[in-house]
């Protein structure tokens, strides 16, 4: 066999190519060993190509016999034009072949598995280019935040993923032993947003894992997932949070769309409409009205919060008379906010809160933050919240600190709403739930 030593090049980069030679590596989608011919289908990240082998009696019409679907090769050979293949209308015409790995038969699942079978083989069932590019668009996405964030005056912050107490219900900690001690997994990077502001660093943003021991089986939970926060210093009320997401939103989506809006439609059949400025707000007493007005009865208990359905029928709403796909919906009652949300001066029991819906899904939750220590450590107490547990928290509003606010956003959420996914297991790279903890 002759060594290969030249440049890789993409499939991708192919198509104007015929006549040259070129060496390409990737996967074995497919083989048809005939009596006179041999074709191989290979796939790489950028595209796929027909390779084709005239049997003459060398190592080569061997080594083709013996590939599986999923073995990794490396394929030298010249490009073909021709317009009776349906690959771009090119072929590889082979020169050598190293095969790298086999892949065993049958391969453990495929498209049509069930959705557990697949997430068992995560790693085979990433393979598809649908789900490649999943992961594609979660970087242009994560890139644009990014570069929107830098633009205007952020600073990135990673907090601790090992605190001492919760930041969140109590109920849904995972604790684990921390030396001498009990030690808990961060269930938000709030605590710590709201240090920045103290700390005065006026704007900050995370990326980051957050840990929920939620024992819910929804399609919208997951116990380990991305959360991406932001926290803004010197605001005036909750609404100035709700106009930079929009814009932010906005923007990302803009990337998103100009970059993948032609491969998203044609593997998930999605347009990406990138969202108009400012977004239809409604406030919850508003929000139980249009409700009624549709005939869905709300289960109004002690939270006082939007049920599921409620959310879908809010965005219907919104879509047939605003032509929108996203909605604010704030003003929550303080039954269903944490002691840490500002409230109303003139209506105490509301908080300057919001939700944003998005297509039916909450993706995100925003409040401004109650700042002065005083009303914040009696909120507490209200809610009866151990004030021993947050002391190290509290302790950030004894020595000034800028009224403030902001908000955490799912990044499987937006993935799965962007996309029209079925589930957040199905836009997650490797998902954790309360039946999951492998691969």
């Amino acid at each position: 066999m002759i060594q290969m030593t030249k440049k890789r090049d993409s499939i991708g980069s192919l198509y104007d190519r015929a006549g040259e030679d070129v060496n390409i590596a990737g996967w074995v989608e497919n083989v048809r060993d005939l009596k006179t011919m041999q074709f191989v289908t290979v796939r790489d990240n950028t595209g796929i190509v027909q390779v084709t082998n005239e049997k003459t009696g060398s190592y080569l019409d061997d080594a083709i016999s013996s590939l599986t679907p999923d073995s990794t090769v490396t394929v030298q050979g010249k490009i073909i034009r021709n317009e009776g293949v349906k690959l771009g209308q090119m072929e590889i015409k082979l020169k050598d072949l190293e095969v790298h790995s086999y892949a065993q038969k049958p391969l453990p699942t495929d498209e049509n598995s069930p959705l557990e079978n697949r997430l068992d083989w995560r790693f085979v069932d990433l393979r598809k280019k649908k789900n490649n590019l999943i992961f594609s668009i979660q970087t242009t996405a994560e890139h644009a935040m990014r570069n929107y964030w830098l633009d205007n005056g952020f600073i990135e912050i990673h907090s601790p993923k090992l605190v001492e107490g919760a930041s969140e219900s109590g109920a849904e900690l995972f604790q684990l032993d921390y030396f001498d001690r009990r030690a808990s997994l961060a269930q938000s990077p709030q605590f710590y947003k709201q240090m920045a502001m103290a700390a005065g660093f006026e704007r900050v943003f995370e990326i980051g894992p957050v840990f929920r021991a939620n024992p819910s089986y929804t399609r919208r939970h997951d116990t380990e997932f991305t959360s991406v926060d932001v926290e803004i210093s010197w605001i005036d009320s909750h609404k100035d949070i709700m106009d930079f997401e929009e814009r932010w939103l906005q923007y990302v989506l803009g990337e998103v769309e100009a970059k993948h809006g032609k491969e998203i439609k044609d593997s998930f059949n999605i347009e990406v409409k990138v969202p108009v400025v400012p977004f239809p707000r409604v406030s919850m007493k508003e929000a139980y009205k249009i409700l009624e007005k549709a005939g869905h009865e709300t289960c109004r208990d002690e939270k006082g919060d939007l049920d599921p359905e409620g959310e879908r029928r809010i965005s219907k709403y919104i879509s047939d008379n605003f032509n929108h796909e996203f909605v604010f919906v704030e003003d929550y009652p303080i039954t269903a906010r944490p002691f840490y949300h500002m409230r109303y001066h003139d209506s105490p029991d509301t908080t300057k809160s919001f939700d944003l819906i998005w297509k039916g899904l909450e993706v995100t939750t925003g409040a401004q933050r109650e700042h002065r220590y005083e009303k914040l450590l009696s909120q507490a107490k209200e809610k009866n919240v151990d004030v021993k547990s947050i002391n190290h928290y509290l302790n950030f509003f004894k020595y000034g600190c800028p009224p403030h606010g902001g908000y955490g956003f799912g990044l499987t959420r937006m993935l799965m709403v962007l996309l029209g996914a079925q589930n957040v297991r199905e836009v997650t790279y490797v998902y954790r739930g309360p039946n999951r903890l492998t691969p």
